[in-house]
């Protein structure tokens, strides 16, 4: 491992000078310096971490680190993508700390985890872990860290107990799984002993300050980006979406107390601003910042969006991006057929489609990029011929507006109202035809891989059972066929690959997730799922 590049970073906050007796903390993020870097929660966590003087922390990365403590106290890992694990796998052991959380002693750090995928469902990663942070970092990891500091001087087992009475802590060595049988569903989960929650919430932070980047530099994998958060979660509340039911409520960042002030900060050392969320242009006062960055003090600043909602895709809007170096701007449409979209909750019509595409290109853009795709609960060929007649439809609408078509397979989520459907076997060959039917008419289609839709699909419906699988893939080489290979060592002993990927769930049956509770109810989930109106509908 090489060291960071510590030279080339603009620090946008005071690091706290370290008091004697610190906790040693290193916090890892299990990919490549310039991916870790990028993510605007890493940053956070890190600049959170280093403005106690009671800790000193050190970041981590697959390709490099800080200086390391000769003796670590406490080990994070941020986890914003599923098929990171086997690069925390390897750090784990490059830093020689027993995989599993039940072979560590007194001489091992405390291995905690956050971030998006360990808060939807842990379950898959329960073994790796001692401790796994579920919610915001606002209200909870402060929390946390007040009491490791407290702690300290505590054994291994008494700071695990204690730490789960922490609100959002999670301790998964402190609850039992039982199935019905080897290969049968998850029967219940339960504390071990009494003084255990039965449950754990995630936290939710309902403040109107939000999220801006800590740390510049050209390494970024979006060179020299300043990041703000606009918007979390999203109104508009899709079936599908972990990204709007994970993070519920919708919260706006004030533009007054947060917004203008980050941006100004940010401004002053990069030209590279990017807007962030899950719809940023549902901002309530989205026209007020548009005109706020159209000031000319920020004439030469770069100016990217996240993707945006369809119907707010305004002249204005495009002429802005476009003054501020933007060619492109991203829409999700998840299907061209209405029927589909209803399915899903998209409260979008083709018409608001079409009329986006013109006024991206009337507003100076060049090229425009739509998200969708196949296998949603309920789709039929039907409904893929209309999506294909919808992308000729915008071309013939704006001409010169260049189309892209990035499309990925339905794949379902815990703690959204879709989590008991499986994976459609017909995902594949849908992909197929769209790229044969698009590619065709000049229309550049990217299409996610099935087979690692698949993957994320088992481990986003995954149980503790699947640890040893897990491991046992790595031996094999990262490839779907590793996989099935890993699961036909395991026959027998785990549910099939079937079971967690491409089975439909019953509604009744308990959930690996059930113990660890989202913003939603089980219960109102599954009211959305029956509004959803799939069950009679042939996949």
């Amino acid at each position: 491992m090489a060291p960071l590049p510590l030279q080339d970073e603009t620090l946008l906050f005071a690091p706290a000078p370290t008091q004697p007796g610190a906790l040693a903390v290193v916090f890892a993020f299990p990919n490549q310096y310039s991916v870790g870097i990028t993510s605007l929660g890493y940053q956070v966590v890190w600049a959170t971490l280093a403005g106690r003087a009671d800790i000193e922390v050190s970041r981590l990365f697959t390709d490099g680190h800080e200086s390391l403590p000769s003796v670590i106290d406490v080990l994070g890992f941020s986890l914003s993508w599923e098929l990171d694990y086997s690069n925390l796998l390897a750090l784990l052991e490059q830093l020689d700390i027993p995989l599993a959380a039940r072979d560590r002693s007194a001489d091992h750090p405390l291995i905690f985890g956050g971030g998006p995928v360990l808060t939807a469902n842990p379950e898959p990663f329960a073994d790796f872990f001692d401790v796994i942070l579920l919610g915001d970092g606002e209200t909870l990891l402060n929390d946390f860290f007040d009491a490791l500091v407290a702690l300290k001087a505590a054994s291994r087992s008494d700071t695990l107990r204690h730490l789960a009475q922490v609100p959002g802590v999670y301790v998964p060595a402190l609850y039992q799984v039982t199935y019905d049988g080897p290969t049968g569903g998850v029967r219940a989960i339960a504390p071990l002993a009494d003084q255990i929650p039965a449950t754990v919430q995630k936290q939710t932070y309902r403040g109107n300050v939000l999220s801006a980047s800590t740390v510049v530099t050209p390494h970024a994998a979006w060179e020299n980006i300043f990041m703000v958060e606009v918007v979390r979660s999203c109104p508009e509340m899709c079936r599908f979406c972990l990204a709007s039911y994970l993070t519920l409520p919708f919260r706006p960042a004030s533009l007054e107390d947060s917004l203008m002030p980050a941006i100004e900060q940010g401004l002053a050392v990069t030209q590279r601003l990017g807007l962030l969320g899950a719809s940023v242009t549902q901002h309530p006062e989205f026209d007020t910042l548009l005109d706020y960055l159209n000031r000319p003090q920020f004439d030469d600043v770069r100016l990217s969006l996240s993707s945006v909602r369809t119907n707010t895709v305004t002249p204005k809007l495009a002429e802005t991006l476009t003054r501020h170096d933007s060619r492109s701007i991203t829409i999700a449409i998840e299907s061209g057929s209405e029927r589909v979209r209803q399915i899903v909750n998209k409260k979008l019509e083709t018409n608001d489609i079409e009329q986006a595409a013109i006024n991206a290109k009337a507003g100076g853009l060049s090229a425009m990029k739509l998200y969708g795709m196949a296998g949603i609960p309920g789709e039929t060929m039907a409904d893929l011929e209309q999506t294909v007649a919808l992308l000729l439809r915008l071309k013939k609408a704006a001409p010169g507006l260049r189309l892209t078509f990035g499309c990925s397979t339905f794949v379902p989520k815990a703690h959204t109202p879709f989590q008991w459907c499986g994976v459609s076997k017909e995902a594949d060959k849908r992909l197929k035809y769209l790229q044969k039917h698009l590619r065709s008419k000049g229309i550049d289609f990217r299409p996610e891989s099935y087979n690692w839709s698949v993957i994320q699909a088992l481990i986003s419906r995954g149980d503790r059972r699947l640890a040893p699988v897990l491991e046992r893939v790595r031996h094999y080489g990262d490839s779907l066929g590793s996989y099935r290979r890993a699961f036909k060592d395991f026959q027998g002993q785990v549910p099939p690959l079937e079971y967690y990927v491409h089975a439909d769930w019953d509604l009744a049956q308990p959930l690996p997730w059930d113990h660890l509770l989202g913003p939603l109810p089980k219960a109102t989930l599954q009211k959305h799922f029956d509004s959803a109106g799939v069950a009679a509908i042939a996949v």
